[in-house]
């Protein structure tokens, strides 16, 4: 007698008493616990104190049939997933299908050998604690996802709340290193690849001069690839391809550039190259959409020298004022306020970035102005307080002026001043001495 390693307790449920004593010897033979039950009324409510973990059900009993029983047991929520083998005399395919539509995962036709029936049980117990195993993992998985998420949006927030932008920027440069690896590549093998293509179409092109009358299974292949688009598309998609492993190659090389780490002390650094690198992470801000036309960049650089500073923190500076004048743009323009500080209608949203030298040369000033709708003079005072924001919940923190402040005066021992009127746009004047 073989003995069924997987463990569980079988319902058998049959109106004659010879077959339950004879299926419940073998069951239990074999190590499975079993419980009875002469019909369905009787299977229905003994499920009520006990869940079993497989069903042997007979199909024809007085009272309700096992056709009837199975339907309620996939009803119930708590026996629906149970297995459920159903055991008749009645061998035609009509009852073997309606069984199965009704849920049950195996069908025994009586008189059925003892292997056979313990082989059947076995492996649907099998499946059932498999599936109760992955469910289990599931679980625990979806649990432990669940807490790693609270937990990295507790760490976000903290991050934003204690201004770690620091790591945030070796995040951004390592990605920027890891994008650069592939796209070198690619970049290097397009050219090879344009050569490539080239000889083949040239290829293509002597066989046609010396073929030109091809048998008709090639002449119904260049039909279907229309082979004299695809030469003149051809070397479009690699230019295209080239163009656009380039504009990657720009945006890695500007991440790098806005994430750079600071050193203790103030590093030489061009400005301008970190304003150009927060314009082209914004780009997509930038661009045109449906509910608004494109932002225009005015730049007007004065020649400077590097300054010392420290780089990546600056980037931030520029990337929290340049984001709020986009918002600020994008707001006016929906609510159809935007105007110019002449009072006409403006269709043309804009920013100007201008650098400078002060009168005296000791300090480096940048300018950041948009012409959307300005500040009230009650947001312009609280503008750089902690916490403050005028935008909806969960779109501003109210950190990035606060923090962007801290980062001129405290960090470099500059100024930040922001000169608006309502309906006259608004203009951020950056001062960063210069270190003689």
């Amino acid at each position: 007698m073989p003995i069924i390693s997987e463990k569980g307790l079988i319902l058998v449920v049959d109106d004659t008493p010879t077959n339950i004593a004879f299926i419940s010897q073998i069951l239990t033979n074999a190590g499975l616990e079993v419980i009875t039950a002469t019909n369905g009324e009787k299977a229905l409510n003994q499920i009520q104190y006990k869940l079993p973990d497989l069903i042997l059900l007979d199909l024809v009993m007085p009272g309700i049939d096992g056709f009837e029983t199975c339907k309620l047991l996939k009803q119930n929520i708590l026996t629906c997933d149970i297995p459920i083998i159903f055991m008749t005399a009645i061998s035609d395919t009509e009852s073997k299908v309606n069984g199965l539509s009704l849920g049950a995962v195996d069908y025994i036709t009586k008189p059925f050998q003892e292997e056979e029936l313990l082989a059947r049980i076995k492996t649907h117990l099998q499946l059932r604690n498999l599936t109760k195993n992955l469910e289990k993992i599931v679980a625990e998985r979806t649990a432990e996802l669940s807490q790693a998420l609270q937990e990295l949006q507790s760490s976000q927030l903290q991050l934003v709340h204690r201004e770690k932008m620091s790591a945030l920027g070796q995040l951004i440069a390592g990605v920027a290193h890891e994008i650069n690896n592939p796209v070198g590549f690619i970049y290097g093998n397009l050219n090879h690849a344009s050569v490539y293509c080239q000889n083949m179409l040239n290829l293509i092109k002597l066989y046609e001069q010396h073929y030109p009358q091809p048998v008709p299974e090639i002449q119904k292949e260049i039909v279907a690839i229309d082979l004299d688009y695809v030469r003149l598309d051809l070397p479009n998609l690699i230019s295209s391809m080239k163009d656009g492993v380039q504009r990657i190659r720009d945006i890695s090389t500007s991440l790098r550039n806005f994430s750079r780490s600071d050193t203790e002390q103030k590093i030489p650094c061009n400005i301008h190259e970190g304003i150009e690198s927060t314009i082209l992470i914004l780009k997509h801000r930038l661009k045109a959409s449906d509910h608004m036309p494109e932002i225009e960049v005015m730049r007007n650089y004065a020649n400077l020298n590097q300054i010392e500073c420290y780089p990546g923190q600056l980037n931030q500076v520029f990337m929290n004022i340049l984001a709020n004048a986009i918002d600020a743009l994008e707001e006016s323009f929906i609510n159809n306020k935007f105007v110019h500080k002449l009072g006409e209608v403006n269709t043309n949203p804009k920013i100007w970035i201008s650098t400078e030298l002060n009168l005296d040369q000791t300090s480096v000033l940048i300018r950041i102005k948009d012409n959307g709708m300005g500040m009230i003079p009650e947001v312009r005072k609280k503008v750089f307080e902690n916490l403050f924001t005028t935008k909806p919940v969960g779109k501003g923190t109210g950190l990035g002026l606060s923090i962007a402040r801290q980062i001129i005066v405290e960090k470099h021992g500059g100024n930040l001043e922001v000169h608006s009127v309502l309906g006259q746009g608004c203009e951020f004047v950056i001062t960063i001495p210069i270190c003689k």
